[in-house]
C-alpha cells in the first residue's frame, strides 16, 4: 500500500510540474503580444512602461527619467524580441517566455525579469 500511495504521489508531482513549464514564444506570438501594445514592469529596480508601435518605432518611459525613442522588430529565424537605442552599436535580442500566465523577458546576460502587458499605448499609468 505504502508503494501505491508513493507511486500515486510521484505521478501526481510529474503531472502537475508538466503542466506549468515554461514556454518561449514564437515569432508570431510576440508580435500578436507586442504590436499595438504597452509592456509594464521593473527594470533595474525603476519601473519602466514601453509602447511597441506597429511602424517598429518604440517608446521606453521610466519613472523619474526621460523617456526614450528607439526600434524594435522581431527576428523570425530566431524567435526573439530584439531592440535598438540611439547609441547602441547592434541589435539587441530577447526572447518572450510565458510561465504561468506571466511573461518574462530572457537573454544570456540578465535573469528572467516579469513583466505585463495591457492594450494600446498606455505610457502613463492610470489609478483604477
Amino acid at each position: 500500500m505504502k508503494t501505491l500511495i508513493g507511486a500515486l504521489c510521484g505521478v501526481a508531482i510529474s503531472a502537475s510540474g508538466a503542466m506549468a513549464q515554461s514556454v518561449k514564444l514564437t515569432a508570431a506570438e510576440i508580435s500578436t503580444l507586442l504590436t499595438g501594445n504597452t509592456a509594464v514592469g521593473r527594470w533595474e529596480g525603476a519601473n519602466y512602461r514601453q509602447f511597441f508601435n506597429a511602424d517598429g518605432s518604440t517608446i521606453y518611459a521610466q519613472e523619474g527619467s526621460r523617456s526614450a525613442l528607439g526600434e524594435w522588430r522581431i527576428d523570425t529565424d530566431r524567435d526573439e524580441f530584439q531592440s535598438h537605442w540611439p547609441g547602441d552599436a547592434d541589435w539587441e535580442g530577447w526572447y518572450v517566455m510565458e510561465y504561468l500566465g506571466s511573461y518574462f523577458w530572457v537573454s544570456k546576460r540578465t535573469p528572467p525579469t516579469p513583466f505585463n502587458v495591457v492594450q494600446g499605448q498606455q505610457l502613463v499609468a492610470t489609478s483604477e
